[in-house]
């Protein structure tokens, strides 16, 4: 393979990497019906006029699959983290007792489980659009080449490799939308 089409080929399976760790991410986020840590990822407390990750001013655990324990590490940052948690609108309610937050993590309705997959699978939809978008700019940027002199065979051939790459992370796509749909489904 030509030296400046393995440049942009490494670029472009890099880049379709990180939309798979950025769509792992954002279903983390999506609960499906287990107290996870994760699912607090998206909270930011007022701590000393910073907005700071939940994580950094409390530890965040789960005793068992329905219960999450956050335990700030200072006692005045009880209440600004259970006006944080209420403020993130996840549908969680914190319990406080003076010395940690307990969230019990409600069963999730069939409704709402359906709701959550219609939700992966947009999530998925997403990453699948990242992962064409980047074939696209790699294919442009292989005619460019071909316009600056490099043999037609090689380019063919990236383009072939692209296509190769791209379905392949489509099914890694599939497979984790795949994963998250059965877990969102299970009771």
């Amino acid at each position: 393979m030509n030296e400046d089409i393995k440049i942009f080929f490494d670029d472009a399976k890099e880049r379709m990497d990180s939309s798979i760790k950025h769509l792992e991410s954002e279903l983390l986020k999506i609960r499906a019906g287990k107290a996870n840590p994760a699912m607090l990822n998206s909270v930011f407390v007022n701590y000393y006029g910073v907005n700071t990750q939940l994580s950094q001013v409390s530890n965040v655990n789960t005793p068992d699959a329905r219960t999450i324990i956050i335990q700030p590490w200072e006692k005045s940052m009880i209440e600004p983290i259970e006006k944080a948690i209420m403020a993130a609108n996840l549908g969680l309610n914190p319990l406080n007792n003076g010395e940690i937050i307990r969230i019990i993590v409600p069963v999730l309705t069939e409704e709402r489980r359906k709701s959550l997959v219609k939700q992966v699978k947009n999530e998925g939809e997403n990453a699948k659009i990242s992962i064409r978008n980047i074939r696209r700019e790699v294919n442009e940027d292989l005619k460019q080449l071909k316009k600056d002199g490099i043999p037609e065979d090689d380019i063919t051939s990236g383009e072939e490799e692209v296509q190769k790459t791209t379905d392949l992370y489509i099914k890694k796509v599939d497979a984790i939308l795949e994963k998250k749909e059965k877990d969102i489904m299970t009771i």
